[in-house]
């Protein structure tokens, strides 16, 4: 498989996960912009959103890469979708549509870290991943030190496959950072769901 006809959105009771739309960048960039110093702890991205024009243009390109079957990119939105709450998505970094394999990445305002959103999220995800998606496996990378979101892998029931030491850059480029590897099959998610 090439390309993919990808779902478009899920409700939840707390949340509405969708491919972003021209006219997010807006909500992307007051996201983006009242959580810098929280952001800018674990990614090495949020000076990209300068200002709204530059938010504009990101929501526009992730909505092109979804179209394209290039990369899945997700907003994390309120249930009325005025409020952008985080991103999310499935990431083809690990070989493209034929692989079955997406690594999914995360990130949250601010405002609304450490309240269980992220586990629920990503729980959505998953469920979503191995019923609409046509996903075999479905990764989660993060820095070794960032145990929220380690602990975030965990509660949805995966697991962690490896420890990549310097495997990645984080927030400061002269520091490299291991990186933990969380992964779960789709046979396992049927399992434990």
């Amino acid at each position: 498989m090439e390309y993919l006809v990808a779902p478009e959105r899920i409700e939840r009771p707390e949340f509405v996960l969708r491919s972003y739309q021209p006219g997010d960048g807006p909500l992307l960039f007051e996201a983006v912009d009242t959580s810098r110093e929280h952001l800018r702890t674990w990614m090495n991205w949020e000076h990209l959103h300068s200002d709204v024009a530059a938010s504009e243009e990101t929501a526009r390109r992730f909505r092109g890469e979804y179209l394209l079957s290039k990369n899945f990119l997700l907003g994390i939105f309120s249930t009325d979708e005025k409020r952008l709450l985080g991103g999310t998505g499935y990431h083809l970094r690990w070989g493209d549509l034929r692989s079955g394999n997406a690594e999914i990445g995360m990130w949250l305002r601010a405002d609304v870290v450490y309240q269980g959103l992220g586990t629920k999220v990503l729980t959505a995800l998953l469920d979503w991943g191995f019923t609409e998606w046509p996903w075999r496996k479905l990764y989660w990378l993060c820095n070794a030190e960032n145990r929220p979101s380690a602990r975030t892998a965990e509660k949805a029931g995966m697991r962690q496959e490896g420890l990549l030491r310097g495997g990645s850059l984080d927030s400061n480029p002269e520091k490299p950072c291991d990186l933990m590897i969380f992964g779960i099959m789709k046979d396992e998610w049927t399992i434990s769901s």
